[in-house]
């Protein structure tokens, strides 16, 4: 069996007093969009700059491509690539200019940063912005352009920090279906984002609160997890005209242990024991508006974070 792309056992970061990141311990293989999530301040990107050999940990171990990430510290950067949510580059180079800049950085020869630039112009769809100023492209097309600057000298691994953050929905799209094509051709992705959508692309998912990997797992398996759908309860949705006033109804339900609008439909969680047709009938909307549904990922992630911090 080949190596992991990453891997990490009791990866852990002090500063000082304080643990920022503790025991994390995962593996991605080659191919796998990994998604690593978790609220602001939880340790996602002090985990990254370890696993890139930027932030020496304080405890535990990791490799990239079986490079260990403390004594190959210059193999692991050339084998990856790292993408950020602010744009980087410079803006008053060309888009062929910061491609040329970087090819050189990686001290790729000419004929190889010829023949590289122009496969991931045609890969990017970049070809009728390459003289373009890179400060007057939108923002997805920055981020096209980083991602292009990233895969230059053609790493295994690509380290994402929050890519899509500000970008429209159309090119939030458009770069996922770049990185469903890296990840086909066999680069590992390690994905950081909010977006529950994208995280609900990734093959799987780790899910990181103060500085503690609490979750980790295949879509299926998180939302199986005990404590996401508490015993005695089960998941419903209900469609109405006025999801405000409707979610004003269901907190007053003696049976609701929770609920949350998304969009102009409720998620309840309530009392196993409680029948559509009485919350049809308590809430004031058709038969057909309830409808068992199961956890999405949001879910998932709101019921742990919720446990945790009751018994931290």
């Amino acid at each position: 069996m080949s190596a992991p792309a990453i891997a990490a056992h009791g990866l852990s970061k002090t500063f000082g007093a304080r643990t920022v990141v503790r025991d994390v311990t995962l593996e991605v293989a080659s191919g796998e969009i990994f998604g690593f999530l978790g609220p602001n301040g939880s340790g996602k990107s002090t985990t990254i700059k370890m696993l890139c050999g930027l932030v020496e940990p304080t405890r535990g171990e990791a490799s990239i491509c079986d490079l260990d990430i403390r004594t190959h510290g210059d193999a692991v950067r050339r084998t990856i690539g790292y993408m950020s949510q602010s744009f980087s580059l410079y803006g008053d180079l060309t888009v062929a200019e910061n491609l040329e800049f970087y090819g050189r950085a990686y001290a790729l020869s000419r004929a190889k940063r010829r023949e590289r630039i122009d496969r991931l112009v045609a890969f990017s769809s970049l070809e009728p912005f390459r003289h373009q100023l890179a400060a007057t492209l939108s923002g997805g097309w920055k981020q096209r352009l980083a991602l292009a600057a990233a895969l230059l000298h053609e790493p295994r691994v690509l380290f994402l920090d929050e890519p899509t953050a500000g970008i429209d929905p159309v090119a939030r799209r458009d770069l996922w279906d770049l990185l469903f094509r890296l990840s086909e051709s066999g680069v590992a992705l390690f994905v950081t984002t909010h977006y529950m959508d994208e995280a609900e692309r990734c093959a799987r998912v780790g899910y990181i609160d103060g500085g503690e990997l609490i979750a980790i797992g295949s879509r299926a398996e998180l939302k199986a997890l005990p404590g996401v759908t508490p015993p005695g309860t089960t998941r419903f949705s209900v469609r109405g005209d006025d999801a405000v006033a409707l979610l004003a109804k269901a907190r007053g339900a003696a049976y609701v242990r929770d609920a949350t609008i998304f969009g102009d439909t409720l998620h309840l969680v309530v009392a196993a024991d409680v029948t559509p047709a009485q919350m049809a009938q308590d809430l004031g909307v058709a038969d057909g508006a309830v409808e068992p549904i199961e956890p999405g990922l949001e879910d998932v992630f709101v019921a742990l974070t919720r446990e945790r911090r009751k018994h931290p």
